[in-house]
């Protein structure tokens, strides 16, 4: 972002109230992972609603994870990450905010303080070396056994996404078979909330 005052020479038709502030111009056209964090009413039809605002328009969800967040109030939040420039993102942001059950619509990364989490289970198939190798980065990784055959492992590791595909890339020829991710849930650090 650039700030431009009353001065730059490219603006040729200045607003009639400017009065000498300072406009926020957003040169962004770079496209980036966004976390946006939704609060709606716990009822039928409103995940189908904020998936077709999406589809509808085009936008990939890369994540998608949606869980009842308070019992008294019927609440859920949804939680999606998608990618787009700024401008995109605040067009969907602000479309969300307009379908009825949505309370609140944050764009956590705008923060700059989100926390993101994500859970995988893991099954790696193989014996010998390669078993023994699989159990070390696991330990390193902190993931935990939560099933286990003569030939296989199910690990659970729960991390930052980054972290999961890390260990995912490196069971990967040790023995990889299979993959179940829960998807990304985020909160903002500190005492601000979403209300």
């Amino acid at each position: 972002m650039q700030r431009l005052t009353r001065q730059a020479k490219f603006l040729s038709n200045p607003p009639a109230n400017w009065l000498g502030k300072e406009i926020l111009l957003n040169h962004s056209s770079q496209i980036v992972r966004h976390t946006l964090s939704v609060l709606v009413d716990n009822e039928a039809g409103v995940l189908a609603r904020v998936i077709g605002l999406f589809s509808g328009r085009g936008y990939n969800i890369e994540s998608l994870t949606v869980a009842e967040v308070d019992e008294t109030s019927h609440r859920s939040r949804i939680t999606i990450v998608t990618t787009g420039t700024e401008m995109v993102i605040e067009q969907i942001r602000h479309q969300l905010e307009r379908i009825v059950p949505v309370h609140s619509v944050v764009d956590l990364t705008l923060t700059g303080a989100e926390l993101e989490r994500e859970m995988a289970l893991v099954k790696v198939v193989c014996t010998g070396d390669k078993r023994v190798e699989s159990l070390r980065l696991a330990e390193a990784f902190r993931a935990k056994v939560v099933d286990t055959t003569h030939e296989s492992f199910v690990y659970e590791l729960t991390g930052s996404p980054s972290k999961l595909n890390a260990f995912v890339n490196l069971m990967r020829p040790l023995g990889l078979a299979e993959v179940s991710r829960t998807g990304v849930v985020a909160i903002v650090r500190g005492a601000e909330t979403m209300s």
